[in-house]
């Protein structure tokens, strides 16, 4: 049976913030879902970290956007993501890469909340 653990890193901040950090040692599978409310003229561009010591963070270039694609072989990978209306979205890492943890980070622009929700599974 699989197993699966649900961390918030980013709860509904609307300021410019590092998330706090998720364990996602020893998991192969990682999902992120990003929201945005209470948005009437800004965005939020969030961004994401990664670590294999725990201590050092290294931004991840290859998130997987859940986007179509004309290459189903060829998933759409981005490095950020940029949220200007009350949504909600997903996102996965790719299964090669093996982190200790990871975080979302998010920059704010005038106004809106802004959270995120990490999953893990093996």
């Amino acid at each position: 049976m699989a197993q699966f653990k649900e961390k918030i890193s980013l709860d509904a901040v609307v300021a410019d913030t590092n998330g706090v950090a998720v364990n996602i040692e020893g998991y192969k599978r990682v999902g992120i879902q990003l929201l945005a409310a209470s948005i009437s003229s800004g965005n939020g561009v969030f961004t994401f970290e990664g670590t294999i010591d725990g201590t050092n963070w290294v931004a991840l270039n290859m998130i997987i956007d859940n986007v179509a694609n004309a290459t189903a072989n060829n998933p759409t990978r981005v490095a950020s993501k940029t949220l200007n209306s009350d949504t909600s979205i997903l996102l996965w890492l790719d299964n090669f890469l093996a982190l200790k943890a990871i975080r979302v980070v998010v920059d704010v622009t005038t106004d809106g909340a802004y959270s995120a929700f990490v999953i893990a599974g093996n």
